[in-house]
């Protein structure tokens, strides 16, 4: 007879695992050795690893700093935004790239809702490759690749993944929207070719976001749908936010553009009602 087969015994069995820790999960409380300087480890609101193949999502407060770490060099971190108050208003993609004459994301560019308003700015980005043009993978792209792609399977695919981060904020499968990729990217050719940047790349390449507005983010790590080989290369995403301040009418960043200045105007007249 199994040792958890009575509701005793399998209650102890479960009370064992108390206090087990692995790599690839959240933090509770959140612990950080690593926070920048003049980062008091009380402001400290979010600290997780996320497995590959694997999901998170959490709903931060404007002004909080995202920083996310590429453990080993084959993560992408595939991301979903949605303003907190109001999940109808997210990220939209193509604002993102029209608006700022610039497909290719980094250091000072924005990540705009369909409402022209910045849901978060990247403050610093130390990896250079990000993909605005290819979205995730899905179930059945995965099982034409790797013979697999369900959620509960051995290849889970990014679509499905940012389904199931966004159910837990009472979103559904029509509210996941076209997703950006951190740390994977692409390149358009002058014929319109998509020439994929994946890697792998040295691990701990680090990007950092400053969430503008409250948002729900929700963040896939699955490999790029581009990505040729053949196998299912996926490393952990870790996943850092702490309290900051808004954005101040001096930032560089908010001034930076005509563009970005009124997308900012347009977060700050929303936040002055």
């Amino acid at each position: 007879m199994s040792a958890t087969a009575d509701p005793k015994s399998a209650r102890e069995h479960a009370r064992a695992q108390g206090g087990t820790r692995v790599e690839t999960m959240p933090v509770l409380p959140p612990v950080a050795d690593d926070l920048p300087e003049g980062v008091a480890p009380a402001d400290l609101v979010w600290e997780e690893t996320v497995a590959p193949g694997g999901y998170t999502s959490r709903r931060i407060a404007r002004g909080t700093r995202l920083r996310l770490i590429d453990k080993g060099g084959d993560a992408c971190a595939s991301l979903n935004i949605f303003n907190a108050e109001m999940p109808t208003e997210r990220l939209n993609v193509a604002d993102t790239v029209k608006v700022q004459w610039n497909a290719y994301l980094g250091e000072g560019k924005l990540l705009l809702s369909d409402m022209g308003r910045v849901l978060a700015s990247i403050i610093a980005d130390g990896a250079g490759t990000h993909d605005t043009f290819c979205g995730v993978s899905n179930a059945a792209g995965n099982l034409r690749k790797y013979g697999e792609g369900r959620n509960s399977g051995a290849y889970p695919n990014g679509r499905d993944r940012l389904i199931l981060g966004a159910a837990k904020h009472g979103l559904t499968r029509r509210d996941v929207h076209p997703a950006v990729n951190l740390f994977k990217g692409t390149k358009i050719e002058a014929d319109g070719a998509i020439t994929p940047l994946v890697g792998p790349f040295a691990p701990g390449r680090e990007v950092l976001l400053r969430a503008e507005m409250d948002v729900i983010v929700v963040i896939a790590n699955c490999p790029h749908v581009l990505d040729p080989r053949p196998e299912y290369h996926s490393t952990p995403l870790r996943i850092t936010a702490w309290r900051g301040p808004v954005t101040p009418e001096t930032d560089t960043t908010r001034n930076a553009t005509p563009e970005g200045m009124r997308a900012f105007l347009n977060t700050e007249d929303y936040y002055r009602r």
